[in-house]
């Protein structure tokens, strides 16, 4: 059997992001996907993500700081960023992260 390796990229130290309202550190070198699994381990390890942009259920609304535009991005493949906010998600990530007690707009899909 093989072994598949770290969770997470490595990383040196821990750079701060904000959900809806709140901040929360996770490791910077990752991707925003795999920063809210550092968060929430257990909940989006058994989400319905594909983590190769083809299911868009973790599509987000974000920007990286005020007076930034706001983004939309797929957050399988997007590299985190120290002061980076997100705004919107797709419901799958809201349900994944609900343990959080975030209050985070659903991302409509179209």
């Amino acid at each position: 059997m093989s072994n598949a390796g770290p969770l997470f990229r490595p990383y040196d130290k821990l750079v701060k992001i904000t959900l809806g309202e709140k901040q929360f550190e996770v490791p910077d070198g990752n991707m925003l996907l795999r920063a809210l699994q550092f968060l929430s381990p257990e909940d989006i390890s058994y989400g319905k993500f594909c983590w190769n942009e083809e299911c868009q259920y973790c599509r987000v609304n974000y920007d990286l700081g005020p007076d930034t535009p706001n983004r939309t991005a797929i957050s399988c493949k997007l590299m985190v960023q120290d002061g980076m906010r997100v705004t919107e998600v797709a419901q799958e990530i809201k349900y994944c992260l609900r343990k959080l007690g975030l209050d985070l707009k659903v991302k409509e899909t179209k």
